[in-house]
């Protein structure tokens, strides 16, 4: 298999659009009404530029960030474990799938905004009921993704080890488990966005700090501007997440990357 190679040609497309985007923007608060309610693309990146030295509350721009990054990293890593565990004892355990798989089924179509109201209700409006949040966001994909890689191990594979009287315990790390990982890889790519946007609409309830609260800030205080660049910082950022998220796939699952 060859692997994926940096194609510079697509670089410049993504360039070029992103570019397209800005000039439309400025197009638009320039020469037509959209002016009146909806401030420039300069204004906005004025702002940015300031609200690394200038606070937003009680903290600069990274604080907010760094914030908000910690209540997801948190959340997205205790579900992921989860996650992971229980997706691949449902795949492979005829009892684990009887027990858990309906609760799950019945669970997953709810939205983590959703679970807004109930877990703070159970648990205030802390740092735990953020986390609980993005954990929630995460969880169904993650889980989700691991029982469909388990479902689709080639019982072959499992059957050959079993002959070569290879360990219940190496066939699991040695079979299942690689077999599983570029499944819940792709699981993990969708459950960091989610999680992503889970801690944002639960820092807009009861929060005093993060990106969410930025934005509800400049809600609460018709600061467009404020509200656009809360936007484009939780772009850039969930833009990257999900970079880093690739990068970390390619890295492991180097065998199963292939070019196109």
């Amino acid at each position: 298999m060859k692997k994926k190679r940096f194609d510079p040609e697509k670089t410049i497309y993504a360039v070029v659009a992103i570019g397209c985007f800005f000039v439309l923007w400025w197009f638009l608060t320039t020469f037509t009404p959209v002016k009146n309610t909806t401030p420039d693309p300069i204004a906005v990146l004025k702002l940015l530029f300031e609200s690394f030295y200038t606070p937003i509350g009680s903290k600069v721009i990274t604080g907010h960030l760094l914030v908000s990054l910690r209540r997801v990293l948190v959340g997205f890593g205790v579900a992921t474990v989860l996650g992971i565990i229980l997706g691949i004892a449902m795949g492979t355990s005829k009892w684990a799938s009887a027990i858990f798989k309906p609760i799950f089924e019945l669970l997953r179509p709810i939205p983590p905004i959703a679970w807004i109201s109930l877990v703070i209700l159970f648990f205030g409006i802390g740092e735990t009921s953020k986390y609980i949040l993005c954990g929630i966001g995460a969880f169904t994909n993650v889980t989700l993704n691991a029982y469909t890689g388990a479902q689709n191990v080639d019982p072959e594979l499992v059957g050959c080890a079993r002959m070569l009287g290879t360990s219940e315990r190496d066939i699991f790390f040695r079979v299942v488990l690689p077999s599983c990982t570029p499944q819940i890889f792709a699981g993990m790519q969708v459950a960091l966005s989610t999680s992503w946007m889970a801690v944002l609409a639960a820092e807009m309830v009861g929060a005093q700090e993060g990106c969410g609260w930025m934005i509800q800030r400049g809600s609460d205080t018709l600061n467009i501007t404020l509200v656009m660049v809360g936007m484009i910082v939780i772009g850039l950022v969930g833009m990257l997440l999900a970079t880093l998220m690739r990068a970390i796939e390619r890295r492991l699952c180097s065998w199963n990357i292939m070019e196109g």
